[in-house]
């Protein structure tokens, strides 16, 4: 059995991005069916959730390498001052489009709660893969 000691800044690079992509692989299929059964607003709201959940996994996934990078030794990282900027104004950003969404489009607000999911959902399922591969 291995032990997650082992378990290093690539290794969680590629998790995350491995649920980037599995969260764009969910939403284009949720978007279509969304989009034939309930209508264009109600896709266009999950396809909102969605990307505000991928734009927090991407910043988060930036985040925690410029720690890991300033916390190694020698480690050449990105400005933390740069990176926090980045996480506040996508914040910022974040709120506006929650909004301008919610204002504009008459569609399902439960299609933008299962956007803003599905990040949690597609991170959590490539880690129990990761948790599944290293004790087996």
């Amino acid at each position: 059995m291995k032990a997650l000691e082992g378990f290093s800044d690539k290794d969680f690079r590629e998790v995350v991005l491995r649920a980037l992509r599995l969260l764009a692989v969910i939403t284009v299929i949720g978007g279509a069916l969304l989009w034939w059964k309930m209508g264009w607003q109600t896709a266009v709201l999950l396809v909102v959730g969605a990307a505000i959940s991928g734009s927090g996994l991407w910043e988060w996934l930036r985040l925690m390498s410029a720690l890991m990078a300033k916390m190694e030794e020698g480690g050449e990282a990105r400005p933390m001052g740069l990176v926090l900027a980045g996480f506040f104004l996508r914040l910022g950003l974040t709120i506006v489009v929650l909004y301008v969404s919610l204002k504009t489009l008459d569609g399902s607000v439960y299609a933008l709660a299962a956007g803003l999911g599905l990040g949690v959902f597609a991170l959590t399922y490539e880690g129990l893969k990761l948790v599944k591969a290293w004790t087996v």
